[in-house]
C-alpha cells in the first residue's frame, strides 16, 4: 500500500499533467525524414541523424535503419540544423532546413570522421563531446564487437569503471577508485556507491546491481564523478545508465539474434532474442523485445566420496521489455513500459583453495586436493533473481519549457543458497568439538532478499538565449526485507543439542528477519549560462532528506544476544539531510577543443549495524567492535579538470581528465574478528586521485582504433586502532593510513581495433580484436592486514577437523593478481543481417576476481574466477 506522501506526490503529478494537457494548443508538429547513403549511393545503417532547433536549441536524434532511411516526427515548426554522422565517414550538415509539416533532408557521406553519440547525462540530449564532464557511452554495436555481454565486460572497456565479480548476480561497482570494498549479502542496510538507472528509472540495489541483458540497447552511459545533484543518493562516485531503444512512430521493424557457444573444458551456451517496433496509427507505436540466454558452466564440484559434478555453475537469463508510445497531441507524449528479467544459476564460479572439509593435510579424513577450477560442496548452490519494473514517462512540451514526470514501481526477489558446511563445521566441529557425524551434516544457508521501490520524479526544463535550466523534485519509498535460514536437518537428533527457538524451528541453527523501510525526498536544480561566446558556467544544487526504520530479529543457537538468550529483536531508526552542489566551467578554445573543470559533492546514505554474535567474541574483539550501532552518511568532494578534442581533421577524438576525490566517513565493511559478524565502520578520511585517457581514431573506413586507460591512486588517510587489556595498540582490520582502497586496480586499460573490407554484393567483412587489462587489487580492506595470507590450520586446538594434520599453516596471496583478456570477433555484415564467429578469452586466462572466505579465513579460502576460453557463432538480423 502506498504511503500518504506517495499518494499526494502522484496526485500532484497527475494534476500538473492534466493542467498541461489542457493548455493552449501548440502549432502542428512537423516530420523530418530522409536517407543517408555513402558516396557510392549505398544505404548506411546506424548513421546518427540529429536535428537542432535554431531558436530553442532543442536537439532530437535518431539512427538510420538498414535501408538508410530515418524519420524524426513531432518536431516543432521552425528552422533546423540537421547533421548526419557515422564512424569512418565525414560528418555532413544542412543548415536552415525548414520544418512545416513534412520536410526532407538526404545525405551522402564522404569517408573519414568519427561517429557522434548523443547522450542524456545532463537529463537533456547532448552530443558526447558537448557534455562538460568525464563520461563514456559505448554503443550496443561497439559492445557487441568487443565481446561484452554483461556489465562486468562493459566495465572492462570503460576507463575508471570497475565491476568486481562476487558470484552469480553479485558485484561491487566502483568509479574512480572510490570503493569501500565488498558488500555482504547479510548487510541489506548498506547502500551503493554507484547509482544504476534504466533510462530515467533508478534501479540500484547494493550488492545486486542489475546485470541486464544488452539486447535492444542503445548504449550504456558511465558518468564519472559525483552525480548526486541530478541523480541523488547512491551516485557518490558516479552513475551507470542503461539507455534502451524507444518506440518509434511510423516505423515497422523486426530484429533479433541467435547464437551458440562452447567453453573449453566446460558446457555449451545459446542465445535467442527477438524484438519488433510496430506503428499503431499515426499517433502511437509499440516496441517489444524478448531474450533468452543459456549460460554455460565451467566449474566442477567435488562431493563427499570424491565424486565430481561437472559445470555446476551453468545458468539462464530470460526477460522482456514492452513499451508503448502515445502522442495524442503534438505537445504530449506518454510512454508506459514494463521490463522483467529472470536470472538463474545452478552454482558459483568459486575456486576453493582451502576448505576445512576438503583439506589436503588431514590424516583422519580423506585428503582432498582440488583442481584449478574446482570447489568442494555437499549440496547444490542455486541462485535466482526475479526483477520487474513498471514505469510511466509523461512529457508535455509547453514551448519555452517541458515538463517530465517519471513514475516507477520496481520489485526484486533474490534467493541465494550457499553450502555453509565449511562454516557450520568450523563451529560445531571446531569450536564446540562435536563428532564427525554431526559436523558433516548438510548445511544449506538460504538468503532471501525482497525489495519493493516506488519512485516519482517531476522536472521542468527549458531555456532561451544564453540560459538553460532544469528544476525538479524526487520521492522514493524503498522497502527491503532480508531473511536468512541455516537449516541443518537432523542436527538436534544427532547431536542431542536443543535447537528450537522462539522463532527458529527445530534444526534451524541461525534465523534472521531484517526489514528496512527507507524514504527519500529531494528537490534539485541546475542551470547553464553562456557568459561569453565560448564560456559556459553551470551550477546545480540538490537538497535531500531521508529516514530509515529497521526491524531486526535474530534467533537460533548461532544468533544469541549478550545474555545468551535465543532471540534478539533490535528495532531502530535514523534520519539525515544534506546538500549536493555542483559547479562546472566549460571553455571552447576552438571548434575542436574544449576545456572543462568541475567541483561536485556526492553522498551515500548511512545505516544501522547488526548486533554482534556476542557468545563467539573474545574479550578483545568485544572491546573493539561493541558500541557501533550505526554509521553516518559518506560524502565526497570531487575536483576535476579535463579536455575533449577532435584531432586529425575529424578522424579522431582525444578525451583526458584528471581528478582528486576527497572522501569523508568512508563506509568500510569489516569482519568483527572472532564474533562471526560484519560491521560498517566510518573511516574519517580517504582520497582517490587519478587520470583517464580515451583515444579513438578512424584513419579510413577500413580501420578504426580505440584505446582507454586509467590510473588511480586510492588510499586511506586515517588509521583506526584498538588497545587491549595490556595496553598494546593494534590496527583494526587493515584500516591504516596509506593502505589501498579495496576492489579497484591502480591501472586499467583497454585497446580495440576493427578492420573492415567490402565484399561483392554489398557485404562488409570485419575483424575486431579487443584487449582488456586489469591491474592487481584487493577484495576487502582487511586483506591488507600484515600476515593475513597465513591461515593457522590448528587454531581449533584439540578440535581440529581431520587432525592430526600434516601441515600447520595454509598460505595464499590476498592481493588479486593482474590479468589480461583478449577477445576476437570476425563477421560479415549486410543491410539486413550479420553473421560472426567469436572467441572470448582467447588465451584462456584464469583471472582471480575476488577473495571468498568463511568464518574469517578459518573455514574456507576461495577465489571467484572468470569464464575460460569460449568460442561461438552469432547471427543478428533486422528488417
Amino acid at each position: 500500500m502506498r504511503s500518504p506522501r506517495t499518494r499526494k506526490l502522484l496526485a500532484a503529478a497527475l494534476a500538473l499533467l492534466t493542467a498541461a494537457s489542457a493548455a493552449a494548443a501548440q502549432p502542428a508538429a512537423g516530420r523530418l525524414a530522409g536517407t543517408v547513403r555513402n558516396a557510392d549511393g549505398a544505404p548506411l545503417e546506424a548513421a546518427l541523424v540529429t536535428a537542432r532547433n535554431a531558436a530553442s536549441g532543442a536537439l532530437r536524434s535518431v539512427t538510420t535503419r538498414a535501408d538508410g532511411r530515418y524519420a524524426i516526427p513531432g518536431l516543432a515548426p521552425g528552422s533546423y540544423t540537421v547533421t548526419a554522422s557515422l564512424i569512418g565517414y565525414r560528418r555532413a550538415a544542412r543548415a536552415d532546413v525548414r520544418v512545416d509539416g513534412e520536410a526532407t533532408a538526404d545525405f551522402a557521406l564522404e569517408t573519414l570522421p568519427l561517429q557522434s553519440v548523443v547522450v542524456t547525462a545532463t537529463l537533456r540530449e547532448q552530443t558526447l563531446e558537448d557534455v562538460p564532464f568525464s563520461i563514456a557511452a559505448p554503443t550496443a554495436t561497439v559492445l557487441r564487437e568487443r565481446g561484452a555481454e554483461n556489465l562486468e565486460a562493459v566495465a572492462a572497456n570503460v576507463a575508471g569503471f570497475t565491476v568486481q565479480n562476487l558470484g552469480p548476480g553479485q558485484s561491487t561497482v566502483a568509479v574512480r577508485g572510490a570503493s569501500a570494498g565488498q558488500i555482504a549479502r547479510d548487510q541489506p542496510g548498506v547502500k551503493e556507491q554507484v547509482g544504476a538507472y534504466l533510462d530515467d528509472v533508478p534501479i540500484s540495489l547494493s550488492l545486486f546491481t542489475p546485470d541486464l541483458d544488452l539486447f535492444d540497447l542503445s548504449r550504456v552511459e558511465v558518468l564519472r564523478g559525483p552525480q548526486g545533484t541530478l541523480f541523488g543518493a547512491g551516485s557518490l562516485s558516479g552513475t551507470v545508465r542503461y539507455i534502451t531503444n524507444q518506440p518509434e512512430l511510423g516505423v515497422r521493424a523486426t530484429f533479433g539474434e541467435v547464437g551458440a557457444s562452447s567453453v573449453i573444458g566446460g558446457g555449451a551456451g545459446a542465445v535467442a532474442k527477438l524484438g519488433a517496433n510496430v506503428p499503431l496509427g499515426a499517433r502511437a507505436a509499440g516496441r517489444v523485445a524478448g531474450w533468452f540466454s543459456r549460460l554455460p558452466g565451467f566449474m566442477d564440484a567435488v562431493q563427499p566420496g570424491l565424486a565430481v559434478r561437472e559445470n555446476v555453475n551453468a545458468g539462464t537469463r530470460a526477460g522482456g521489455r514492452a513499451a508503448l508510445r502515445l502522442a495524442p497531441t503534438d505537445a504530449l507524449t506518454i510512454t508506459p513500459r514494463v521490463v522483467f528479467q529472470a536470472a538463474r544459476a545452478d552454482g558459483w564460479n568459486r575456486i576453493d583453495a582451502f576448505n576445512i572439509l576438503a583439506n589436503p593435510y588431514t590424516t583422519t579424513r580423506p585428503a582432498v586436493t582440488l583442481g584449478e577450477r574446482q570447489q568442494f560442496t555437499q549440496i547444490e548452490e542455486p541462485f535466482t533473481d526475479d526483477w520487474l519494473v513498471g514505469d510511466l514517462n509523461v512529457r508535455y512540451d509547453f514551448g519555452p519549457a517541458a515538463l517530465t514526470s517519471v513514475t516507477s514501481v520496481t520489485t526484486r526477489d533474490v534467493r541465494v543458497v550457499r553450502d555453509a558446511g565449511a562454516l557450520t563445521s568450523s563451529i560445531t566441529g571446531g569450536s564446540v568439538g562435536l563428532p564427525e557425524r554431526v559436523y558433516t551434516l548438510d548445511a544449506p544457508l538460504d538468503d532471501r532478499t525482497d525489495s519493493r521501490v516506488v519512485t516519482q520524479e517531476l522536472r521542468l526544463a527549458g531555456g532561451a538565449g544564453r540560459a538553460r535550466w532544469l528544476v525538479g523534485g524526487f520521492f522514493s519509498d524503498n522497502r527491503r526485507d532480508y531473511a536468512q535460514r541455516l537449516t541443518v536437518a537432523g542436527f538436534e537428533a544427532t547431536s542431542g543439542v536443543a535447537t528450537q527457538g522462539l522463532r527458529a524451528p527445530r534444526d534451524v541453527l541461525f534465523y534472521s528477519d531484517l526489514g528496512y523501510d527507507l524514504r527519500q525526498l529531494a528537490v534539485f536544480g541546475e542551470a547553464t549560462v553562456t557568459v561569453l561566446p565560448r564560456l559556459d558556467l553551470t551550477g546545480g544544487l540538490r537538497y535531500y532528506r531521508f529516514d530509515e526504520d529497521r526491524e531486526q530479529v535474530f534467533d537460533g543457537i548461532f544468533g544469541n544476544d549478550d545474555n545468551g538468550t535465543a532471540l534478539v529483536s533490535s528495532p531502530g531508526s535514523i534520519e539525515a539531510d544534506g546538500l549536493a552542489p555542483r559547479a562546472i566551467a566549460s571553455f571552447r578554445a576552438t571548434d575542436d577543443l574544449t576545456f572543462n573543470a568541475q567541483v561536485a559533492r556526492g553522498f551515500r546514505l548511512g545505516g544501522i549495524n547488526d548486533p554482534l554474535n556476542v557468545p563467539l567474541c573474545t574479550a578483545q574483539d568485544l572491546a573493539t567492535f561493541q558500541g557501533r550501532d550505526s554509521w553516518r552518511d559518506e560524502t565526497a568532494w570531487n575536483y576535476e579538470v579535463g579536455a575533449k578534442a577532435r584531432i586529425l581533421g575529424g578522424r579522431g577524438s582525444l578525451n583526458v581528465s584528471a581528478f582528486t576525490m576527497d572522501i569523508r566517513d568512508l563506509q568500510m565493511t569489516v569482519t568483527a574478528g572472532s564474533c562471526s559478524s560484519r560491521l560498517i565502520f566510518n573511516v574519517p578520511e580517504a582520497v582517490s586521485r587519478g587520470a583517464e585517457v580515451e583515444l579513438t581514431l578512424a584513419p579510413s573506413p577500413a580501420l578504426d582504433l580505440s584505446a582507454s586507460a586509467t590510473f588511480t591512486d586510492a588510499e586511506l588517510r586515517s588509521t583506526l586502532t584498538s588497545t587491549d587489556a595490556q595496553g598494546r595498540s593494534s590496527v583494526v582490520a587493515g584500516i591504516q593510513s596509506g593502505n589501498r582502497l579495496p576492489s579497484v586496480p591502480r591501472l586499467q586499460a583497454a585497446l580495440a581495433a576493427t578492420v573492415r573490407r567490402p565484399f561483392r554484393g554489398g557485404a562488409l567483412g570485419y575483424l575486431t580484436g579487443a584487449l582488456q587489462h586489469t591491474g592487481s587489487r584487493y577484495t576487502q580492506i582487511e586483506d591488507l592486514t600484515p600476515g593475513i595470507g597465513t591461515v593457522d590450520l590448528r587454531s581449533f586446538g584439540a578440535n581440529t577437523i581431520g587432525g592430526p594434520l600434516s601441515a600447520g599453516t595454509f598460505t595464499f596471496d590476498p592481493e588479486l593478481p593482474a590479468y589480461t583478456l583478449l577477445n576476437l570477433r570476425a563477421g560479415v555484415r549486410r543491410a539486413s543481417w550479420e553473421a560472426a564467429l567469436f572467441v572470448n578469452n582467447l588465451t584462456d586466462e584464469r583471472a582471480l576476481l575476488a577473495l571468498d572466505r568463511e568464518r574469517g579465513l578459518r573455514a574456507r579460502v576461495g577465489f571467484l574466477t572468470n569464464q575460460p576460453r569460449t568460442a561461438g557463432l552469432s547471427v543478428t538480423f533486422q528488417r
